[in-house]
């Protein structure tokens, strides 16, 4: 992380409470993640809401159910995904908080996992992330999706970017025939699938991955992929 940001010691005392009641289910609801992978999610976790009162990387309404709303929400739309042949570069576009690219690359570090994210600080954050975690398979791009390289990204995941329609309109010209675009999205995913125009239609074919609900509020998630037609 940059050499302003603010020590733990020096964060408010009503922030270091916050973290503190800060909730951790996980382990409860995922026992198949064990050992050092469940400690590096804490690890992050715990990283996340140390920062998000400078970044504003999650809701402060969300700070305590983080694990729900965030973590669990990033893990269970991995689990809709368990089918999918990722190829060994994936990036998180608009990643942001590092959800969910930090997280799937503490899941699966044969995998490259590129984050994308325009703001500079937020940006840093995810270095900072990924190093505290000690994670070797993350790069951060502190661009603009759309300043990329023609056909240069091949499958991608995005959580909180953009509606599907604008997150395909803006990133048209970097994926290939064939590239694959992975949106987590609340239950509002058939509306923006049936606001996609059509002209964008005839070259992203959208469909559904997978439907699942967060394990208390019972909240309605899935996965919408995108693959690009032509």
């Amino acid at each position: 992380m940059s050499d302003n940001r603010v020590p733990p010691s020096a964060a408010p005392a009503a922030k270091k409470t916050e973290e503190a009641n800060a909730l951790w289910r996980l382990s409860e609801w995922f026992p198949g993640i064990t050992g050092s992978t469940m400690e590096k999610l804490r690890l992050f976790h715990s990283e996340l809401l140390k920062f998000n009162g400078k970044l504003n990387l999650i809701s402060k309404n969300t700070e305590r159910d983080a694990d729900e709303v965030h973590f669990a929400d990033c893990l269970m739309a991995y689990e809709a995904m368990k089918k999918v042949s990722f190829p060994k570069q994936v990036h998180d576009v608009g990643s942001g908080n590092g959800l969910p690219g930090i997280v799937y690359a503490i899941l699966d570090p044969s995998r490259e996992w590129v984050l994308i994210e325009v703001d500079a600080r937020k940006s840093e954050f995810l270095k900072h992330a990924a190093h505290v975690v000690g994670l070797k398979n993350v790069q951060v791009m502190n661009v603009r999706l759309e300043t990329l390289k023609a056909v240069s990204i091949q499958c991608a995941v995005s959580r909180g970017f953009a509606s599907i329609s604008k997150a395909c309109l803006i990133s048209n010209k970097v994926f290939p025939v064939g590239g694959q675009f992975y949106h987590l999205k609340g239950n509002s995913w058939s509306s923006e699938i049936a606001e996609i125009p059509s002209q964008l239609i005839s070259v992203w074919g959208p469909e559904l991955v997978g439907e699942y609900s967060l394990p208390v509020s019972q909240a309605r998630r899935a996965v919408v992929c995108t693959t690009k037609k032509q």
